[in-house]
């Protein structure tokens, strides 16, 4: 529950819960069951209950995630940090430290972040797609995808004054399944929290163990 892995964990983390969703219990009225898993957790993660307003998801991308979950497709993610917090069973993938990102963002002048996606769909990826820190590698992969990478759904959460809100704007602009924080709020807590919410509601229809 949460990530708690102990008896008092799971307690204070229960009580996490009552508090949460008295908190955000009119933002997520009407909202599925799944969705509001996914806002609890963020809520959680975060301590803000403003995440109830701002996190959005298209009407596909809970089903397109959970099905690749699922059948344990990668994860690609866009920093260190995120990919540390993501407990799955598959295979999660960053390589912003790869030599070869590294040498392509000097050669090409880009960042490292969108070099790291750019090599990601050289190398065939094909899964979840987690950016919860550089809004160039959001909108490296949204270019990425329409040129046919093989994208299942993209959490979308970088955080930032610069790019960040745009990069999140034209994300829903796309067929991509997505989940996004609407404006500069984001981070590497809200990315790890909506992921870890998916892998346990893919691991409830029995396909993880």
């Amino acid at each position: 529950m949460m990530g708690a892995s102990t008896r008092k964990g799971e307690e204070i983390a229960e009580k996490s819960r009552k508090i949460i969703k008295k908190l955000i219990r009119d933002k997520i009225e009407g909202l599925s069951p799944e969705e509001s898993a996914i806002i609890e957790r963020i809520v959680h993660s975060t301590a803000d209950p403003e995440y109830a307003d701002i996190t959005k998801m298209s009407q596909d991308f809970i089903p397109s995630t959970i099905d690749a979950l699922w059948g344990l497709k990668d994860i690609l993610v866009d920093v260190e940090m995120v990919k540390v917090g993501i407990s799955y069973d598959g295979e999660v993938k960053c390589y912003i430290n790869h030599p070869s990102v590294i040498r392509m963002a000097k050669d090409k002048n880009m960042t490292r972040a969108a070099a790291a996606m750019e090599y990601a769909a050289s190398k065939g990826f094909s899964g979840v797609v987690v950016v919860g820190n550089a809004p160039t590698a959001l909108l490296k992969l949204i270019k990425l995808a329409k040129a046919g990478m093989d994208v299942n759904s993209i959490i979308g959460v970088p955080v930032g004054f610069v790019g960040a809100a745009e990069s999140k704007k034209l994300l829903t602009k796309t067929d991509i399944p997505y989940l996004i924080t609407s404006g500069p709020k984001g981070g590497t807590p809200v990315a790890v929290a909506a992921t870890n919410a998916l892998i346990n509601l893919a691991k409830k229809r029995g396909g993880i163990i």
